[in-house]
């Protein structure tokens, strides 16, 4: 391996990053790097391609381009870098536009009425930056953009409970992970954590200090939870001496300030190694491989509206799919199923689920005020992950309505053991998801048996008007896919695809199916991993 970079170094790195970032921005430019680079042809060959722009492939992306590898990487989506009318490049979730939604006409929020008003909204097609991909008995929540699922999360940065993470990744050093890779991606992600003091005091966590009290009233142990968001700048924004982000009711489409996304992190300092090229709106159909062993990428070129502009086919020594759980699955799966890439293994497509996730409300007392200005960002979980027999971590979620609602609501990490799959269909050209609502009621049940005590400690009931119909419990979502391409079955241990050579998954198709806390920074200390390992023994060994 290359010598460690110094903080200097990568500061500087990031510096140039932004700087090609900005510069991209302003020109309407698709092609991002801090080097020239050649003009793109209808034929064209890199040594290494990153497929996704999301936590796995940033990692990866930057990792390569450090190690003097030049790397090319394609989303589907735009970079989000540019004002719009409003001044803002965002849009917020009381007043969703075009900016909300990909390739839509209306927006799909996840809490869809209230006192069953319809909250969502008309809006231009667009190449927003919150998809919605609907699969019958489950949706799955998905970031658009440079910077994938990191552009629209709420920042989230939990660590698993070591020894369940050893149960759901059984082939790896889990103390390794824990001592160097955790670590590391933490650093990098510029994870912090909410000063106790002046959560203490402020008027933008009153809903999450309700909650708390809630929690322990039934006996519950509750946790400050890390985040990717800038506490600081938080703190800030109350006191009126920034713009606001998370006090402005944004977070599922997008932040304009605080929030430590990755165009800021892993790919700013990717673009500053001067090897890593970004390009977007360009969007993956196929893989296939030629004799000598190059993998053949066809591409689609979108614009603005999602139309075709045309396809192009590049050709990689060494192909990174970091598309996301359902983007890197798909990929393996219709190249399994067509012929193109014939020997992948039969795991391909298995081991899927929704992280256990449950969503749901409670109606407090009118003397318990959840707040007018909530801040969009967690700060607390309810963690009762170790009960023997409904293991439960819940964040406590905003309701960013922008006046007092008297609700408290919460997204339920469960202990769901049940597993969905993948099917090719030909006559779509895409995989199919296989997961019916009977495997979803564990996830009810556990969420149900926990808030049921709170309810009865605190003498409180759920809402039944939030989920588009008068169901108190809402699974048919998920913002946590996992799975499809489970590390040590469809791969080896460190996300080499079985079958093929100089093939590689980097993201949470990984990890089969939960974790139990958000997943994103065990995807990114995972990812951290098997980079290491696999620059050290495939692409810097010589031959």
């Amino acid at each position: 391996m290359p010598a460690a970079v110094s903080p200097s170094a990568l500061s500087r790195r990031r510096f140039l990053g932004l700087a090609a970032l900005n510069s991209a921005a302003a020109l309407g430019l698709t092609t991002i790097g801090t080097t020239p680079t050649a003009e793109a042809t209808d034929r064209e060959f890199v040594p290494a391609l990153v497929v996704g722009t999301g936590y796995g492939a940033a990692v990866t992306a930057l990792r390569l381009g450090e190690a003097g590898v030049p790397t090319l990487v394609l989303e589907m989506g735009r970079l989000w870098n540019t004002r719009g009318p409003d001044g803002r490049i965002f849009c917020d979730m009381l007043q969703p536009d075009r900016r909300s939604t990909w390739l839509r006409t209306r927006t799909q929020a996840p809490l869809a009425t209230f006192l069953w008003a319809d909250v969502n909204r008309d809006v231009e097609r667009y190449t927003g930056v919150l998809d919605r991909v609907d699969h019958g008995e489950m949706s799955v929540y998905v970031g658009r953009g440079v910077g994938g699922g990191s552009l629209v999360n709420g920042a989230m940065a939990v660590t698993p409970k070591r020894g369940y993470l050893a149960e759901v990744l059984p082939g790896i050093d889990v103390d390794e992970l824990y001592r160097t890779y955790f670590p590391r991606a933490s650093a990098m992600l510029g994870v912090n954590h909410v000063d106790p003091a002046w959560f203490e005091t402020c008027e933008v966590y009153r809903y999450a200090r309700v909650s708390r009290t809630h929690a322990h009233r039934t006996g519950l142990r509750t946790t400050f939870v890390p985040s990717v968001y800038d506490f600081d700048h938080m703190r800030r924004e109350e006191a009126g001496e920034v713009p606001r982000s998370a006090l402005a009711a944004e977070v599922i489409y997008g932040n304009n300030h605080g929030k430590r996304s990755l165009d800021q992190t892993y790919l700013a300092a990717a673009l500053g190694t001067g090897n890593v090229t970004i390009r977007t709106l360009h969007q993956v159909h196929s893989i296939e491989r030629e004799p000598d062993g190059t993998y053949v990428l066809t591409v689609r070129l979108l614009d603005d509206v999602g139309a075709v502009l045309g396809t192009r086919r590049i050709g990689t020594r060494h192909l990174f799919l970091g598309a996301g759980s359902l983007g890197s699955t798909e990929l393996l799966l219709r190249a399994r199923e067509t012929g193109a890439l014939p020997a992948l293994s039969a795991e391909v497509g298995h081991g899927w689920g929704t992280n256990g996730n449950v969503m749901l409300g409670r109606a407090n007392h009118m003397w318990d005020t959840t707040g007018a200005t909530q801040s969009g960002m967690p700060a607390l979980g309810i963690d009762a992950w170790d009960d023997p027999a409904h293991p439960v971590f819940a964040e406590v979620a905003p309701l960013p309505a922008g006046t007092e609602t008297w609700v408290s609501v919460y997204l339920a990490i469960t202990r769901n053991p049940e597993r969905g799959h993948f099917t090719y269909d030909a006559a779509s050209d895409s995989a199919r998801l296989r997961w019916t609502a009977a495997q979803g009621q564990p996830s009810i049940d556990m969420a149900k048996a926990l808030f049921d005590k709170v309810n009865r400690a605190n003498g409180t009931i759920y809402r039944s008007e939030l989920f588009g119909d008068t169901r108190e419990f809402e699974n048919r979502f998920t913002y946590h896919p996992l799975g499809g391409v489970v590390l040590g079955r469809a791969t080896d241990g460190y996300g080499r695809v079985r079958g093929y050579d100089r093939l590689y998954v980097t993201d949470g198709a990984l990890v089969p199916g939960n974790v139990g806390v958000n997943p994103f920074l065990t995807i990114t200390a995972l990812a951290e991993r098997n980079i290491e390992r696999v620059l050290a023994e495939d692409l810097l060994t010589p031959p």
